[in-house]
């Protein structure tokens, strides 16, 4: 069950070399415990030279100004990863959890979104005009510098690319700090991404850090320009307070509470395999997880009823196993910690499927969570205000369109929302309403590289995804020119 290095312990990535702070860590599977080998746990020194060397190359490399070497290194970047998709895929289902097909599907996503921060990289544009006569304006985007970007350990692939493409596109460099539950699959993206001949020492920088002291100086360094953060919306907020005092500039993706709301005339076949996809993907770990349905009294029983049949029937397993249809939680804190709240707020809710800790001897050693369906009618219940992050989903019943929006505009999450109907005037009357920063129309989790995604109300601010991706991660500068 072992991850395969080219340096282990695991090392970090900083200016082109693999460096150690000598601290050694063990790296153990979700679905066993079993040892997959040992990564070095960054400190602070580390950082900070990372930091420094990011600063560095943004200053004496060609990096900010040359387009079509940015062009070249993300569409190496690409290849390499392209090429790279089985290794790692096992890697994600072996140190993650995630069942292969979830760990191919974000791998999948990897690569175009390079190629297109590629493209963007060349064709980036100012604009000018001559404002009077005599008077020659232009505006001319530039990079802000260092970029600091702190990726989590759901989808630690794909959303490290996600931040630091976009970044690299508009020049800047960047310090990528990664979650030790995933350390192994971290280093060994960033021995991939190293290889590309083009690429800069010191232009991209990857670490694993179990704790925060790294991702601290990051957001408190006056070397680091930018942050981009993808996480809880708890610690989203005390990296905006902690930004404030050097008015840095921060995008953040934090949490969400994804509302699933079923019209009388959905198609329910397509609805509810959705929906349990939406619930068990990723083991419910995902910041679109649809983790609330909502479904019209005209059709509650029969959605109810389909769904508890088909939860039940959820088989979860290793990831790496091909039977398993779900794996384990990331670990078995999380795992406890989903209990603990759940068993909590029980008397809020009717138990329609109940999930749980698995009894299963060949699962025992695992962080195992089988996916729960609770019904809820009570709005202020911690299980639909809370972000479980975990495969609990509440079952709510609604009336009409303004019932159906009241509910789900009811937390302070606003990420995303998925409406199913055959009615498309009323999906459009739906997505207008909704508070979310994506709404889906008998569709969910549809990602697509040029368009932007990010949430509204709690759920974060800034975009990633398209043009604004970028511009994250720029500045525009004004050149008035006089002429004679």
């Amino acid at each position: 069950m072992s991850i395969t290095l080219a340096h282990t312990p695991a090392a970090h990535l900083i200016d082109g070399q693999w460096l150690t702070s000598g601290v050694t860590a063990t790296s153990h599977s979700p679905a066993d415990g079993s040892v997959l080998g040992e990564y070095d746990d960054a400190q602070l020194p580390l950082g900070e030279q990372a930091v420094a060397a990011a600063r560095r190359a943004f200053a004496t490399t060609a990096w900010a100004r040359d387009r079509q070497l940015r062009a070249k290194v993300l569409n190496e970047m690409a290849d390499a990863i392209e090429a790279a998709t089985d290794e790692l895929a096992m890697a994600l289902a072996r140190e993650n959890g995630k069942i292969l097909p979830e760990a191919h599907f974000e791998l999948s996503l990897t690569p175009s979104k390079l190629r297109y921060y590629a493209a963007m990289a060349l064709t980036g544009s100012g604009r000018g005009d001559q404002a009077k006569a005599g008077v020659l304006s232009t505006l001319v985007p530039v990079p802000v510098g260092v970029a600091g970007v702190i990726v989590p350990w759901n989808s630690p692939v794909v959303l490290a690319v996600r931040s630091f493409a976009p970044a690299l596109a508009a020049g800047c460099t960047v310090v990528v700090k990664m979650a030790a539950q995933t350390a192994l699959v971290n280093a060994r993206l960033a021995e991939i991404l190293a290889a590309c001949p083009s690429l800069p020492p010191g232009v991209l920088n990857v670490l694993t850090e179990s704790g925060s002291d790294i991702a601290k100086h990051l957001v408190d360094s006056p070397d680091v320009d930018a942050i981009s953060y993808t996480g809880s919306t708890a610690v989203g907020r005390q990296i905006m307070a902690a930004a404030a005092p050097r008015l840095k500039r921060v995008s953040l993706e934090l949490g969400g509470k994804t509302p699933m709301i079923v019209f009388d005339d959905a198609d329910l076949d397509r609805a509810v395999g959705t929906i349990v996809a939406g619930i068990t993907t990723f083991s419910g770990q995902f910041c679109m997880t649809g983790s609330r349905v909502l479904v019209q009294r005209g059709v509650a029983d029969e959605v109810r009823s389909r769904l508890v049949e088909a939860l039940s029937a959820v088989r979860v397993g290793p990831g790496d196993a091909p039977e398993s249809q779900m794996g384990p939680m990331i670990d078995r804190d999380s795992r406890d910690r989903l209990v603990a709240l759940v068993e909590g707020h029980l008397g809020d809710a009717t138990v329609l499927v109940p999930g749980g800790v698995p009894d299963e001897q060949a699962l025992a050693a695992g962080a195992y969570y089988r996916p729960a369906l609770l019904e809820v009618a009570d709005l202020a219940s911690p299980l639909v205000q809370r972000e479980l992050f975990g495969p609990v989903a509440t079952f709510e019943v609604f009336d009409d369109e303004a019932d159906a929006t009241a509910r789900a505009n009811a937390t302070e999450y606003g990420l995303a929302a998925s409406v199913w109907t055959a009615d498309g005037q009323r999906g459009l009357r739906m997505a207008d309403a909704l508070e979310a920063g994506t709404v889906w129309l008998n569709a969910w989790a549809v990602v697509l590289d040029q368009f932007e995604e990010g949430g509204v109300k709690q759920s974060g601010l800034g975009r990633l995804n398209g043009h604004r991706a970028v511009e994250e991660f720029q500045e525009v500068k004004h050149l008035v020119q006089v002429l004679g």
